[in-house]
């Protein structure tokens, strides 16, 4: 793969959109999985995006600036450790605050501290392998999807399903053709994403 196609697509898959993404399939693919009025999904939506996403990026941003790290790609570990866990500092903080607060959808919370949980368990992981953070959102992504199939078995989740396997697989090369992983640093990242999403919402979802 081009490298700089491969650089296009690790942006547009940034493991930050994937709560949103995941949160948009939920809301708007599979409405019966909640019980969020229409009129109120666009602006949790919303929320969720600024919290997950847009104030997250921003503090790279100021990590950046401030030379905190040396470039948003963070090739070497040690690079990862800060922002990976001030951002899960952060998404604890969100999904409380989701929790205290919002009182959202069973759903959509157990999707919040589900991506938490694994942001945490991410940058643990990253102390000792620096493991695939694309590869661990695009298959949590995946993940998601198959369950609220196996769950609902809507015809509409098909062409989503579709999406996300092929993501998996693009982005996967994307990672390589950067050498910014070894093969098997993708695959971790790949295991851990999948595994652990399919757990958590094959229990919300199927486990009673």
């Amino acid at each position: 793969m081009n490298k700089s196609i491969a650089l296009a697509v690790s942006v547009v898959f940034q493991p930050l959109a994937m709560p949103t993404l995941i949160c948009a399939v939920i809301l708007f693919v599979v409405p019966e999985a909640t019980s969020i009025p229409g009129t109120a999904k666009w602006s949790l939506l919303l929320l969720i995006s600024l919290t997950t996403l847009v104030i997250p990026l921003l503090s790279l941003l100021g990590m950046k600036m401030t030379d905190s790290i040396n470039s948003f790609q963070m090739p070497e570990k040690r690079e990862r450790i800060l922002p990976f866990s001030l951002i899960s500092l952060f998404y604890v903080m969100t999904a409380a605050f989701f929790y205290y607060r919002i009182r959202v959808d069973e759903l959509i919370l157990a999707t919040l501290i589900m991506i938490t949980a694994c942001l945490v368990l991410l940058t643990c992981i990253t102390y000792f392998w620096k493991i695939s953070s694309h590869l661990t959102g695009v298959a949590g992504l995946l993940a998601a999807i198959v369950v609220l199939s196996m769950k609902y078995g809507v015809q509409s989740l098909f062409y989503p399903f579709i999406f996300s396997v092929i993501a998996c697989g693009v982005v996967g090369t994307a990672r390589l053709a950067l050498n910014a992983h070894k093969p098997l640093e993708v695959y971790g990242g790949f295991m851990l994403g999948f595994g652990w999403s399919f757990c958590v919402y094959y229990y919300v979802l199927l486990g009673s």
